[in-house]
């Protein structure tokens, strides 16, 4: 499985942003999805994560209300959309594959990372 984060850039707090994951490989439906992220000088941290059929998702608490996880199976694509930005939310994200249904918070569960993509809220 290869993934490809895309959809970052800067914006003013208070916006808005989508980030998109894009996937290939026929058993990406089988897979759970997580978005992580990574701040400079800090350890990459867990932001949300969807199961395989998208029915249960989990966020951080510092997310939640703020931040939606989705995914399209058909075009093999995993979203997380991001309301409300604060300064907080800048960090490069990521989003990675686990070869099982159901995801984890911990980032060695998963099987496949994507490359990353930046995120800047300007305050």
């Amino acid at each position: 499985v290869q993934l490809q984060a895309s959809g970052g850039g800067l914006v003013q707090a208070g916006g808005t942003l989508r980030l998109s994951c894009a996937a290939s490989g026929r058993t990406f439906s089988n897979y759970a999805i997580g978005w992580f992220r990574q701040a400079p000088g800090k350890e990459r941290e867990f932001v949300a994560m969807t199961s395989w059929s998208g029915v249960i998702t989990e966020y951080v608490n510092s997310v939640k209300d703020r931040f939606t996880i989705s995914r399209d199976n058909a075009k093999n694509t995993v979203y997380l959309q991001m309301n409300s930005l604060k300064p907080e939310d800048t960090a490069v994200y990521y989003c990675a594959a686990r070869t099982r249904r159901f995801g984890s918070r911990a980032a060695s569960d998963y099987d496949y990372w994507g490359q990353g993509t930046q995120v800047t809220v300007s305050s």
